[in-house]
């Protein structure tokens, strides 16, 4: 089959019928890369420029061979450019079919030049938190892995330990700050191009495809997760902090200043379910603030102990730690402390408090 005569039908249709309403055309996949075989279809899509556009979505086969001619949302290819949406390639590695005009043309270019810098060390700390959002679906499927008992067959074991490979293969993407330019079965020679991946990746791998027992593959998906981890958290630390207080904090403590008065509150009216849940959650929103503050990035998912950590470091009260129904009057004292420290703190920093003691000094700070 001529599949670029399917193309055809469909493109001069759109330039009798909808030559506003669509703004790109464009197709990718085997035939650009000269795979295609005889059940190959034509990867093809379009870029809506209007509601009216999305109209010629269809899927549909001739002669046994599927086509999808599926919209792409300027928004969704936005994300794709920036590697939020999985699917780069797409944007990334396609030839145009039709163009409704020059601005169109150059707004799709951009998307593809924002995608050739994606080496750039400045994407490095993004990549790794979209990494990083990826391996904790990785620790949830291993908990169902973990949970199945009896259930835990062979179909399910495998069903679940592919879509963990799956997921990581994505999240090594990231860590390499590259796209893949096949999916299914082709992931692993690209990988094998990367500069970090697992040492054993090969190994738990084929444990993963060939092994007929449930328990082997459990254990190759939870060392594959662990040793993507222990990648993610080295490539973590290799991130060049920026150490920077006026940047991250201007206007926090103000508006924490309002957690912290209803904490106070709390303890006066000895109502322990607000003091429980506004000890523990600004306690926790400070301690990663100050670790933003020092780092030059946000905590991430895995880095629960290190912001804690730096927090205590700093002599801050445990607000947690203190929490007794029984008696408020430790923790009314440890949040008048933090008040003051924070307060010290931030401004030893440079950063500028909007801190006024009446509401004339307000007015005369404001209208000037």
């Amino acid at each position: 089959m001529d599949v670029f005569s399917v193309a055809d039908i469909i493109i001069n249709r759109i330039k009798r019928e909808y030559s506003q309403d669509v703004a790109i055309v464009g197709y990718y996949g085997s035939y650009l890369q000269g795979r295609a075989t005889e059940r190959s279809d034509l990867d093809f899509f379009f870029i809506p420029a209007t509601t009216r556009g999305k109209e010629l979505e269809l899927q549909f086969i001739i002669d046994g061979i599927s086509f999808d001619f599926y919209p792409i949302e300027w928004s969704r290819a936005e994300r794709m450019a920036a590697l939020e949406d999985w699917n780069t390639t797409i944007i990334a590695d396609c030839e145009l079919l039709y163009v409704r005009s020059e601005e169109d043309r150059e707004r799709f270019l951009q998307l593809r030049e924002k995608i050739a810098a994606m080496k750039d060390p400045s994407r490095a700390g993004a990549l790794i938190n979209q990494a990083e959002h990826i391996l904790r679906d990785c620790f949830l499927i291993l908990d169902k892995l973990r949970r199945a008992g009896a259930s835990l067959n062979l179909s399910y074991s495998r069903t679940l330990a592919q879509e963990i490979a799956g997921h990581l293969f994505k999240c090594l993407g990231y860590m390499n700050q590259t796209y893949y330019t096949r999916s299914w079965g082709h992931y692993r020679e690209q990988v094998s191009n990367f500069s970090v991946k697992p040492d054993q990746l090969d190994v738990y791998l084929d444990t993963i495809m060939f092994s007929h027992s449930p328990a082997e593959i459990i254990s190759a998906c939870e060392q594959l997760v662990m040793e993507t981890l222990e990648l993610l958290s080295e490539q973590r630390k290799q991130q060049k902090e920026t150490r920077s207080y006026p940047d991250r904090m201007k206007g926090f403590y103000e508006e924490e200043r309002g957690m912290l008065n209803k904490l106070l509150t709390a303890c006066e009216k000895r109502h322990y379910e607000t003091a429980f849940f506004v000890a523990i959650g600004t306690q926790d929103g400070i301690a990663r603030m100050l670790y933003a503050a020092e780092k030059g990035r946000w905590p991430g998912y895995f880095d629960s102990t290190a912001y804690r950590e730096l927090y205590d470091q700093m002599g801050y009260p445990d607000l947690t730690n203190l929490l007794d129904p029984a008696d408020f009057e430790p923790l009314r004292i440890a949040t008048l402390q933090l008040i003051e420290k924070l307060e010290h703190h931030i401004m030893s920093e440079g950063v500028p408090l909007n801190n006024f003691a009446s509401v004339a000094e307000f007015e005369s700070f404001y209208r000037s």
